[in-house]
């Protein structure tokens, strides 16, 4: 059965480093740091209180008070990136196309702010002050759900939940379901906010996150000697995928093309990535294979990147594995340097970020890579931008639990 060929139509951002698609990009190439010293709560009893926080977002700018206080934050960011990205894409919803529409968002962890404010309501005030919507505010699904009412879309809904590949899962997922006719257009990506104190408490428990506190800016170091964890981030990132007859049908301009998808397991250890980034190494094979391209043409690569020692490590002996000697010639970089790690958004808004990055021709650079280990040898972009022609580049994404996820994209051609 022939495929349809999938474009991209649409790109919506909130990030710590910009509520909008321009804004984050014009903060990502001058290598600007989202994160600094939490203010959203008392972080005195952690040890870490440092995170990349979306600032000046304001959820009532897209929809009423009333609808926004019976959502959970990851619900509200996903709103705002899905209108952006819609927006864009010149997409009208009405009852002529909604059934063709899927939406597919992930969270990994879904609604735990408002979770933990309600067990705490129970604790202090009893079981029958127990919010009714936090079943409906905490559940993983409710991005999906929430966009699909407001926008009126009627075909598939789902969240994907794979860790920290969720959101390229969910891109992944959404580019098979168009190209085999599944679905026209997917409105797709990822959103997460768990910044809260039993975020920051359990991550910190699993030794998970940096303590870098006195020099928040710095704390996020991806492939540097010194790194000692991520530091977590929350915002969302939404595509607009569809097939090319329908962008042509309704005269929306491509941006680009999703060619490749791969996705693994490493059947290993609940954190750790498999020895010498195995599944990772897999899973960038299978989306080349998909791709039907050769290692050759990848021209960046947007890493994982979290800054903790081993997958940085491993991800780079992964990289290794499969681009062999040409692993040296081909830029990558972690843009978590600057967003910190988005969890279940961050697949999502690294693939905005690679989609940027060819629509602009630059190479995001991988900031505070001050100190080189030699474990981690090859070209990072440290510290500074770099503009170059990029015709096909690969975002990877993995996540505890073992899941890998590798996705590539390339520019349209007319």
């Amino acid at each position: 059965m022939k495929k349809n060929k999938v474009v991209v139509t649409g790109i919506g951002i909130v990030s710590p480093v910009g509520i909008d698609r321009e804004t984050t990009w014009d903060s990502i190439i001058r290598g600007r740091s989202g994160i600094n010293t939490i203010n959203s709560f008392d972080t005195q009893s952690l040890e870490t209180n440092i995170a990349a926080q979306v600032n000046d977002f304001d959820p009532t700018d897209y929809i009423s008070l009333k609808e926004s206080r019976r959502m959970d934050r990851f619900v509200q960011l996903s709103v705002a990136a899905s209108m952006e990205a819609v927006n864009q894409s010149n997409l009208n919803i009405n009852s002529s196309n909604a059934e063709d529409i899927a939406v597919v968002i992930s969270s990994g962890i879904g609604g735990i702010i408002t979770l933990s404010e309600q067990i705490e309501v129970m604790i202090q005030k009893g079981a029958r002050r127990v919010s009714p919507f936090l079943v409906p505010m905490m559940l993983p699904d409710m991005a999906s759900g929430q966009v699909s009412m407001l926008l009126g879309a009627k075909g598939p809904n789902f969240a994907t939940v794979s860790a920290c590949a969720s959101g390229g899962d969910a891109i992944g997922q959404s580019a098979k379901m168009i190209a085999d006719g599944t679905s026209k257009i997917a409105i797709t990506g990822g959103t997460e906010a768990a910044i809260c104190p039993i975020g920051i408490a359990g991550f910190n428990s699993c030794k998970a996150l940096s303590k870098n506190n006195q020099e928040p800016e710095k704390a996020s170091r991806p492939f540097d000697a010194k790194r000692d964890g991520f530091v977590l981030g929350e915002g969302a990132a939404i595509l607009i995928l569809e097939s090319l007859e329908s962008a042509e049908s309704r005269g929306a301009k491509p941006l680009a093309e999703i060619i490749g998808y791969g996705a693994t397991g490493d059947a290993h250890h609940i954190t750790q990535p498999a020895p010498e980034g195995e599944g990772g190494a897999r899973a960038m094979k299978i989306a080349l294979e998909n791709a039907n391209i050769s290692p050759v043409d990848i021209d960046y690569i947007n890493a994982h990147g979290t800054s903790t020692p081993m997958n940085d490590k491993y991800e780079t002996a992964a990289i290794k594995t499969v681009f062999q000697e040409e692993a040296y010639n081909i830029p990558i970089s972690s843009t978590k340097s600057m967003t910190g790690h988005l969890l279940g958004a961050s697949g999502a808004l690294e693939a905005a970020i690679t989609l940027l990055s060819i629509i602009n021709g630059t190479v995001p650079p991988t900031i505070n890579l001050e100190n080189p280990d030699p474990d981690c040898d090859l070209d990072y972009t440290p510290n500074l931008s770099k503009k170059g022609k990029i015709k096909s580049a690969m975002s990877n994404s993995f996540g505890f639990g073992g899941h890998n996820c590798s996705l590539i994209f390339k520019e349209f051609d007319y």
